[in-house]
């Protein structure tokens, strides 16, 4: 490959745009096409009606189910080979799952909630709430061509911590039926017990509504492609999901202390997921942009995912000139990147600014990829704007607060007026007896 075939990547500046097209630069999608939405949907329904028989024709038809045994594929693996699986892993590849995960439950158990906490309103009226990990839980991890144990261990580290009753990974065989050792490998170091070997949105339908052979579980979380999305958002409202998520995308944000170098291959490591995943630097002046194209162009020929990278870049890669740093991290709030990298002077102070990001990598040494795999972050991230009003995976995912008040008769008694007087307000006659009941046939 020449670099006369890399593409450019688009040039705007923030001084020239209009309104609108500040908008319109900063709106992506966020699911999936209408088309998708439909397809899923179909898919869903299927699946919800022909239970099992169902599940192992669309895994033929569209991929997902194992080749073996041909009559009729399992759903279900054993953990024996989960732990077989685990046992085959390379001594390479085990103390690098085994570090990430140490590294993972030292970053998350410091979002383990409290049991319970408790406050005293007014005399004789406790309120409080108690945490409760959620009872069966499904985390869905690509499996096949893009098979990723790093997800695996995203989901099963904060589910434990949390409580979770039952923790269940479904993942789809790749086209030829095979599955991944690396995945099964670290499904065995992380004990996982339920093992579904599905994929799409018929996986997404047989976990929300269950089969014959498989119990419906209370949320769904993890990534997955444009089908798994939509059909996610069609189940909301029987299961509950982690969130909506869109194509993975980076923004960095560097000034001319950066290196070119590692900017370029910051922006690269995230377009190699596919052409439909945007690369953004905002940055101040030409000559730095230069600088950092070129090293794209010398880069990129020395990556394996030709065609992921170059329709990534050509369709999504993008360089935005800000006047000053300032502008650079107001446009980066404005849109909200899944991967936030800021390379500038005074990164302390950006952090300070900066208000919306999934996951924020701060300084020259801190590179997007080291938070997919070893700093312990967690990699399942809102997308496409909803940094605005999601967080990352987290503990708080796999649980609730379930909230509870104890009250004396002293209390009820001290708040009787005030719910009578606004109960009445909102006509709601029978929420004021159920409180002056109680107290029928005493001397106020």
């Amino acid at each position: 490959m020449t670099t006369a075939d890399i593409p450019r990547l688009r040039r705007v500046r923030l001084a020239d745009l209009t309104d609108a097209e500040r908008n319109e630069l900063t709106s992506r999608a966020s699911t999936a096409t209408p088309e998708v939405r439909d397809g899923a949907r179909a898919i869903v329904d299927a699946v919800r009606g022909g239970g099992d028989a169902e599940l192992r024709r669309l895994n033929a038809r569209f991929g997902g189910g194992l080749a073996e045994p041909a009559e009729a594929p399992l759903l279900r693996l054993p953990a024996s080979r989960l732990r077989e699986a685990r046992d085959r892993l390379s001594p390479e590849l085990r103390a690098g799952l085994e570090r990430m995960a140490t590294n993972i439950e030292r970053f998350h158990s410091i979002q383990v909630p409290p049991s319970e906490q408790w406050v005293e309103v007014e005399p004789g009226i406790d309120v409080g709430r108690a945490w409760r990990g959620l009872d069966r839980v499904a985390a869905y991890v690509p499996g096949g061509t893009a098979a990723y144990p790093s997800s695996l261990l995203m989901s099963a580290i904060p589910a434990r911590l949390a409580g979770v009753g039952q923790f269940v990974v479904a993942s789809p065989a790749a086209a030829d039926g095979s599955l991944s050792d690396a995945l099964l490998g670290a499904a065995g170091l992380m004990d996982v017990e339920e093992f579904l070997v599905m994929g799409g949105a018929q996986a997404i339908g047989a976990l929300a509504y269950g089969t014959e052979s498989i119990g419906r579980v209370d949320k769904i979380v993890g990534p997955g492609n444009a089908w798994v999305t939509a059909a996610k958002l069609e189940v909301m409202g029987s299961c509950a999901i982690d969130l909506p998520a869109g194509p993975t995308e980076v923004m960095v944000v560097a000034d001319d202390s950066a290196d070119p170098a590692h900017v370029a291959a910051d922006l690269l490591s995230q377009a190699e997921h596919g052409p439909d995943s945007p690369s953004l630097l905002v940055t101040l002046t030409e000559a730095f942009a230069d600088a950092v194209e070129g090293e794209i162009r010398r880069q990129l020929p020395l990556l394996p995912r030709q065609d992921a990278l170059k329709g990534s870049l050509a369709s999504a890669g993008t360089i935005v000139f800000a006047e000053d740093i300032e502008g650079a991290l107001d446009f980066a709030d404005d849109y909200a990147s899944e991967h936030l990298s800021v390379i500038v002077a005074d990164d302390d102070a950006a952090y300070r600014r900066l208000r919306h990001a999934g996951s924020l990598f701060l300084g020259a040494y801190a590179p997007e990829s080291a938070g997919d795999y070893a700093t312990g972050s967690n990699h399942v991230l809102p997308t496409s704007g909803n940094a605005k009003a999601y967080s990352a995976l987290s503990v708080e995912s796999f649980g609730r607060w379930m909230q509870v008040q104890r009250v004396t008769r002293d209390g009820l008694a001290a708040i009787t007026p005030a719910v009578a007087a606004v109960a009445e307000a909102e006509g709601l006659s029978a929420h004021r007896r159920a409180v002056e009941i109680r107290f029928e046939g005493e001397t106020p």
